[in-house]
């Protein structure tokens, strides 16, 4: 194990002191008012930035997240459950599924939000983080006696009460991917511990493309594959406030991200709403024992990563509100082209709708099929769920591929904001970049912009590389259907039909 560096000597409070620092949140303007001042290091264009939550750049990442707080009190019915834990109504993003509606009702929620934002909202990996762990803690504990179950309902409890967010830590940088973490020449390139004292642990390494990182209160860091006895100090679980000492985030780009700062709200083609994702490197960063849910327990791990992804696969419904989104786009442009009655415009939108209803049937089908584990919680259909992210890995492009067909080549080569504000250059697109002569040139504009956003610019990264890499890149599903794929059953009933004797 390497040794504590000097800045180990930090602050080493503990998990009360690091709740009494935390917010209760009511309302998104409360959410907002939350991350500033936190004093957080971050750098976007090699500059430390003073205050990221009034960034132009990182200010529509935070709306999405505000508008999981809006709906829960705009429609609690759809966005907030009750928890026995606290006995009071809490964020459905905080709510552990107790049976198989209240995860159906978590992929209705997910589909609302990518309606109503067109991006990620960044939330789901948390929810999905807290439903693992309250299975694996439990399972540990069951093996090793070990207490880390209860540590992790007074944490939930208290994460409830304070209506806080919570980032999933799970990516490694990975280094050389032929070596295990152990063997790997930069012990860093796979998040461990570093050091202990009789407070806690500390922790060293980096958690790359963290979805929506800094704009959380908490990260949860957890171990990314399975792991060998050789591997024991990165088989590590704990909770970390986003403000704590010896944490460094680095922002991530997006295509066409820096049209945030321009003015201006056309060009942007959804000004309001963005994804985010953040590195973050963990300098020797303690941990008090209370946020301590795995040390270790190595053998663990795997079980880890295939829950989570049972649950966080299935959470890609979320794609389907805005796939709704790109529909409805690609219908507004064939309605200001005045082709919306042509009939193979009305046939790929119909091409639209079955590939998006198809991701979202799957997605809803695990969470009809869940079943229970050990702990009383309940789990997705892993088969399934896998089968749900596999069509999102493709459905979301050929979707998108429509959605350019019918805006035609203009959407990716359309004059800019500034140029039609200008007198001259302005009266000449106003007079020719017109469709119907009922809508203004203007609106026509305006969702040209927002298929190019989804497709093209800063929220293609939520609609379709995410997609396709987000919970797992395509061959990841493929493994974990061949091993529940059962093909000796299938081969079975083959043979019986068929009239072959079988033992």
């Amino acid at each position: 194990m390497n040794a504590v560096s000097p800045l180990a000597s930090r602050r080493h409070d503990s998990a009360t002191e690091r709740w009494s620092r935390m917010p209760v949140i009511r309302t998104g303007d409360d959410y907002i008012s939350s991350l500033k001042g936190r004093g957080t290091r971050l750098f976007l264009f090699g500059e430390l930035i003073d205050e990221p939550a009034d960034h132009p750049m990182i200010r529509p990442s935070i709306n999405a997240l505000r508008a999981t707080y809006d709906l829960a009190i705009d429609d609690p019915e759809l966005a907030t459950a009750h928890s026995p834990l606290i006995d009071a109504p809490v964020n459905r993003f905080l709510h552990m599924p107790e049976s198989p509606q209240d995860l159906v009702m978590k992929n209705r929620m997910q589909r609302r939000l990518g309606q109503l934002t067109g991006t990620c909202f960044q939330r789901c990996t948390g929810l999905d983080t807290l439903s693992v762990l309250h299975s694996i803690t439990w399972d540990i504990d069951e093996k090793h006696g070990t207490g880390y179950h209860q540590r992790y309902l007074a944490f939930l409890k208290e994460a409830q009460r304070h209506n806080v967010l919570i980032a999933a830590g799970m990516t490694d940088p990975k280094g050389d991917r032929s070596k295990r973490p152990f063997e790997q020449s930069d012990q860093d390139m796979f998040l461990h511990v570093s050091g202990r004292n009789d407070d806690g642990i500390f922790v060293r390494g980096v958690k790359a493309h963290m979805t929506g990182g800094w704009n959380q209160h908490w990260i949860c860091v957890m171990p990314t594959m399975n792991l060998s006895e050789h591997d024991k100090d990165y088989a590590v679980v704990g909770m970390i406030p986003g403000d704590a000492e010896g944490i460094t985030y680095i922002y991530g780009r997006q295509s066409s991200d820096t049209r945030s700062m321009e003015g201006g709200s056309i060009d942007q083609g959804n000004a309001e709403y963005g994804g985010q994702e953040v590195w973050v490197y963990f300098d020797d960063v303690f941990i008090p024992h209370e946020h301590v849910l795995m040390d270790g327990e190595y053998e663990f791990a795997q079980d880890m990563v295939a829950r989570f992804t049972a649950y966080h696969r299935a959470s890609y419904v979320c794609k389907t509100g805005l796939g709704d989104v790109m529909t409805g786009a690609a219908a507004t442009i064939a309605d200001y082209n005045g082709v919306d009655k042509v009939s193979h415009i009305k046939d790929k939108l119909v091409e639209m709708v079955h590939l998006n209803e198809t991701i979202f049937s799957s997605g809803i089908a695990s969470s009809h099929e869940a079943k229970p584990l050990a702990s009383g919680i309940y789990m997705n259909d892993a088969m399934l769920s896998n089968v749900c992210k596999h069509n999102v890995t493709r459905f979301p492009y050929e979707i998108a591929r429509l959605a350019q067909d019918l805006a035609g080549g203009i959407v990716a080569t359309m004059p800019s904001e500034k140029d039609l504000d200008n007198e001259e250059a302005g009266a000449i697109i106003r007079r020719f970049l017109k469709g119907r002569d009922d809508i203004p040139t203007e609106d026509r504009m305006r969702i040209l912009r927002l298929i190019e956003n989804m497709t093209l610019g800063r929220n293609a990264v939520g609609y379709l590389t995410e997609s396709m890499h987000g919970a797992g890149s395509p061959q990841a599903q493929r493994i974990q259907i061949l091993r529940g794929m059962d093909v000796e059953s299938k081969k079975w009933h083959a043979r019986k039909l068929a009239g072959i004797k079988q033992a």
